[in-house]
């Protein structure tokens, strides 16, 4: 797909990292883009530096994101790109003992869901709205309307010690995008998930320094944590890309990740 200025694009998780590195990157093409956060102070700088628009959007909510998707095409009219980077995750074992006590204790299931709800069932619900949006649109070349990318990660393939809640969910968007693409294939909109590895994000960043480093060596090459903005580049990529439909693709500098 061309991005042109009339192109609407939503990026959620839009405040920082890698959903503001896209959003960035959309702008500077010229895409119309709507911010999804939870974070209103970190969005509204956010939109007033890009020149976009905020919108309060928690991802766990049904309604929350209706809102939102309302308020976004209300202002930029029917977006044609939707790019999922809200997320996060909860560390914690799936049984842990205690080494004083020697007590057993699990990872709580409450935990657990709302760690699957924020980022597998956050995907899927903006997914869908964003597609029935979508599907209403004229075409374009090769009968396109729309196109989705979702993020991932590397833990959905190898989830170290503490990711159970994390892998869970990330393996989860990773299997919704084949049958989804195939779901979209008639109405022409195309759907990918892209799988960071170490990217030097906020959650990264609160590590110290010596932690930072101790990641970035365990990179094959290039031997450092992978920068938002290359997280960008692949997404526009994949939107300018007809034929990448479906798949999901590692973005890690060939890392493979240890048990821990």
């Amino acid at each position: 797909m061309k991005i042109t200025n009339d192109t609407a694009a939503i990026v959620t998780g839009g405040a920082s990292g890698l959903g503001f590195a896209t959003a960035t990157a959309l702008r500077k093409r010229g895409a119309k883009v709507a911010l999804f956060d939870v974070n209103v102070e970190k969005g509204l700088a956010a939109a007033e530096e890009l020149g976009a628009l905020f919108c309060e959007v928690d991802v766990t909510s049904e309604q929350s994101c209706l809102d939102g998707f309302a308020k976004a095409r209300e202002v930029n009219g029917q977006e044609r790109i939707l790019v999922n980077c809200a997320g996060g995750g909860r560390a914690g074992k799936t049984i842990t003992r205690d080494r004083n006590t020697d007590e057993i204790t699990r990872y709580d299931t409450e935990l657990f869901e709302f760690v699957v709800q924020l980022n597998l069932i956050g995907t899927f619900r903006c997914t869908t709205m964003a597609a029935a949006g979508m599907a209403t649109l004229d075409p374009l070349e090769d009968d396109e309307r729309g196109v989705i990318t979702c993020t991932a990660s590397v833990a959905a393939i190898e989830g170290q010690i503490g990711q159970v809640a994390y892998g869970s969910a990330k393996s989860g968007i990773n299997g919704m995008i084949l049958p989804a693409a195939r779901d979209m294939a008639r109405e022409g909109i195309r759907i990918n998930a892209i799988m960071p590895g170490l990217f030097n994000t906020p959650p990264l960043q609160a590590r110290p320094e010596k932690v930072l480093d101790a990641l970035a060596v365990q990179v094959p090459f290039p031997k450092r944590l992978g920068h938002p903005d290359e997280y960008a580049s692949f997404v526009l990529e994949l939107i300018r890309n007809r034929y990448f439909n479906g798949q999901t693709i590692r973005l890690d500098g060939a890392i493979r990740m240890a048990p821990k």
